[in-house]
């Protein structure tokens, strides 16, 4: 048994969960709030629609490595997000400011730098949803501070790297597996898969491949009628967003629907959400691009420091952005669905 399985605390009621010889670092306690950090790039006029006229990029806190896959926990009323690099999971809210939750997330020694939790996602009962890169699977905090693997296989072959999470409202779980987490990417002797999923989970745990062919998937979403799910391809020969069309939960018809291989700004297509309306908020080249429906580049949200993913928070109206050493957020004239 772990020392992390051996501590008795309770995620509902919000604990961290501090592994032996882990160590708070400076990334924890109160921060002062930032406001102004970072700018608004509209290109297309629909977009001041989205945006307050007193818009306000605020930076909530600083210290990590290299954020990631932020959640919004309602019961708590409180976020959680990944550090990748430093191997933590952490939390932040209004009242406590930012604090070690899961430190560290990958227990056994690792000279590869990017072996903590990446995605994060919350099930129907509140449960943390990770998913891991140094031990390659998906799993499930529970109460008592134990994690479950819910799937680190296909085919007996192990997962490389799960990165990234969407839900389907029929209780399948979608996620993406790229080679992060592996110290060699597509080269390491230790990957056992020869391509870069997408695939579903079943309730019952069910695991299913869907797509094999993208190069490196990652941020991961559902369109608001969940016809369509969008794939981001982080790979820096080929940075876009994928559509696929979705038919009694399979997808297809992949196709191409935002090129950003022209530009020349820090990011590669990567997390995403979708608003109420269907807005894609998708984390890429220099910020946080906000598309409408069919593709249209409405305008770009920039904090600071670019971001690798975001998540709705707070009564929905507000987006938090993981961005590289900090977090970020912004409150906006639109919503998204909180998992």
């Amino acid at each position: 048994m772990t020392c992390l399985k051996k501590l008795l605390s309770i995620l509902l009621l919000g604990t961290a969960i501090t592994a032996c010889g882990g160590d708070n670092n400076s990334a924890s306690g109160q921060f002062e709030i930032v406001d102004n950090a970072g700018t608004i790039e509209q290109v297309d006029p629909r977009f001041a629609a989205l945006i307050p006229g007193d818009v306000n990029i605020q930076k909530l806190a600083e210290g990590f490595m290299f954020t990631e896959g932020p959640v919004w926990d309602r019961r708590n009323n409180q976020l959680y997000f990944s550090d990748v690099r430093g191997n933590a999971i952490y939390s932040w809210s209004e009242a406590n400011g930012v604090a070690p939750f899961i430190q560290p997330v990958y227990e056994e020694e690792s000279a590869h730098p990017s072996v903590g939790s990446n995605g994060l996602t919350l099930d129907s009962e509140g449960r943390l949803i990770l998913m891991e890169h140094g031990y390659r699977r998906v799993s499930r905090l529970e109460t008592d501070g134990s994690r479950t693997s819910l799937v680190d296989n296909y085919r007996e072959m192990r997962l490389n790297s799960p990165n990234d999470v969407a839900w389907h409202s029929n209780g399948w779980m979608y996620f993406t597996d790229p080679s992060y987490g592996l110290e060699g990417l597509e080269d390491d002797p230790a990957r056992e898969l020869d391509y870069n999923g997408i695939y579903r989970l079943s309730p019952d745990g069910d695991i299913q491949l869907l797509e094999r062919n993208q190069t490196r998937p990652n941020g991961i979403a559902f369109s608001a009628d969940e016809q369509t799910l969008y794939v981001a391809n982080s790979d820096a020969n080929n940075k876009v967003w994928y559509a696929y069309s979705v038919l009694h939960g399979i997808i297809g018809n992949p196709r191409v629907f935002y090129d950003v291989n022209d530009q020349t700004a820090t990011g590669a297509a990567d997390g995403m959400k979708v608003d109420v309306n269907g807005n894609i908020f998708a984390t890429g080249p220099g910020g946080v691009w906000v598309f409408d429906t069919e593709g249209t580049h409405l305008g770009t949200i920039k904090p600071d420091e670019v971001p690798a993913n975001v998540a709705w928070g707070d009564d929905g109206s507000t987006l938090y952005m993981t961005a590289r050493t900090g977090l970020y957020r912004v409150r906006l004239n639109t919503s998204g669905e909180i998992p």
